[in-house]
């Protein structure tokens, strides 16, 4: 059997926590392996990055989510009940309910509702000084999957659930106060998304057919039940709230942008490059670090045998920067994807493997669509300046944006 190095710690919780979304390659790099054992929070995990590791990983019914995040995170992003704690038959069907939300009219249509969303803010942004556009991004997007998921609120509700799921997704990677009080507002959007299912059921709202809040409220389990209703809010907040986590990805966009201002002139004319460049922020961009898994049976890798109950921590930023996947991985080249065949277990910002089989975000393809959709507003509708910041990442940061938020000055809005 071969040994699988570890690293000489008590705990490396304080490490994972100064290095964030570079803690896992950088101890591979260390080790020189794509495997290493490491203490987190009090629980042993093996740690790994690489397409051989997401293989692995992402082997139908091998892992289970359920306890593998700890409670601070569960709770914040997916929660009880959810899909992501589901596995085999069950899953399953819970995630063929969310892949029948993106169909390729749906896309089209939250990729449409986006861009005129993000027209209209920006332009009642115009003069108005220096603005962070994630904060822009952010409110664009909220409304525009709000419309698309038929849940339809009056303005301030609107703006109070934005800030909820911003609240959710700004502090996931953290611990203490912060992460409590966000927590205790997420107690709001679930009691908001139940009076919606429970209207949907009752016949008092009637949401487009298809919609996530149709979908959800005529769901039925395997057993022919209705979701439970703290359930069904607990998934409606599993559309809404990483669509606009798609704001953090935009802002990213901008930066690149900024850093290579000569592929505005194709973007503002080529479609397949603009594609291609929401594929690269996706591959380069720090958004999720890690996934986690708990083994479900034993299973053997690389002729080391691994027992039910083994702890995993799958790194998705180190996957997607790896040298032997991704030729000069740490240059900003769109051009890589115009002619990409595609892999599931290289490009994972979002999660590896299938998206029904396995945990692979269901959203993914609505991710790239609705980038697409902004940063075609971006590139051809809109004049702006970019006023001297801050633009530094710190990958310490769970999850990480540009210091500044990416400030921009809005000039012109063209309709």
């Amino acid at each position: 059997m071969a040994d699988i190095p570890s690293v000489h710690a008590l705990d490396s919780s304080l490490a994972f926590k100064s290095e964030g979304y570079a803690f896992i390659s950088n101890r591979c790099r260390e080790l020189d392996t794509d495997i290493f054992s490491a203490r987190l929070l009090g629980e042993t995990f093996y740690c790994l990055r690489g397409a051989e590791a997401a293989r692995m990983f992402y082997e139908p019914e091998r892992m289970t989510r359920n306890g593998a995040l700890p409670s601070f995170v569960l709770h914040l992003l997916q929660d009880e009940g959810s899909v992501a704690t589901l596995d085999a038959a069950a899953h399953s069907h819970r995630k063929e309910m969310f892949m029948a939300m993106m169909v390729p009219e749906r896309l089209a249509d939250i990729a449409r509702l986006s861009a005129e969303e993000l027209t209209t803010h920006l332009t009642a942004l115009r003069g108005r000084g220096a603005v962070k556009a994630h904060d822009a991004f952010r409110t664009a997007i909220g409304r525009a999957v709000c419309r698309w998921a038929g849940v339809e609120l009056d303005d301030d509700e609107l703006a109070g659930l934005i800030d909820e799921l911003g609240a959710m997704i700004d502090n996931a990677g953290s611990v203490g106060p912060s992460n409590w009080v966000a927590r205790t507002r997420r107690h709001h959007s679930e009691a908001l998304m139940r009076r919606v299912i429970e209207e949907v059921r009752a016949g008092f709202r009637a949401p487009p057919e298809g919609s996530a809040a149709d979908i959800i409220a005529r769901h039925r389990d395997l057993n022919g039940n209705p979701l439970d209703l703290d359930v069904a809010a607990v998934e409606m907040l599993n559309i809404l709230r990483p669509t606009v986590a798609v704001a953090r990805f935009m802002t990213f966009a901008m930066l690149a942008l900024h850093d290579h201002p000569e592929m505005r002139e194709r973007l503002e004319r080529d479609d397949a490059f603009l594609e291609a460049f929401a594929q690269e922020v996706r591959r380069t961009a720090p958004f999720f670090p890690v996934v986690a898994g708990i083994a479900r049976r034993r299973f053997s890798w690389r002729v080391h045998d691994f027992e039910e109950g083994d702890r995993f921590m799958l790194d998705l930023y180190g996957t997607c920067h790896e040298e032997r996947h991704w030729t000069d991985a740490d240059v900003f080249r769109p051009e890589r994807f115009l002619d990409w065949p595609g892999d599931a277990y290289t490009m994972i910002p979002q999660g590896g493997g299938e998206h029904v089989v396995n945990h692979r975000c269901a959203g993914e393809w609505l991710t790239i669509d609705v980038m697409k959709a902004m940063l075609g507003v971006m590139v051809r509708k809109v004049d702006y300046d970019v006023p001297a910041q801050d633009l530094s990442v710190d990958l310490s940061q769970l999850p990480a944006l540009p210091a500044s938020g990416f400030l921009i000055e809005i000039k012109a809005v063209r309709a």
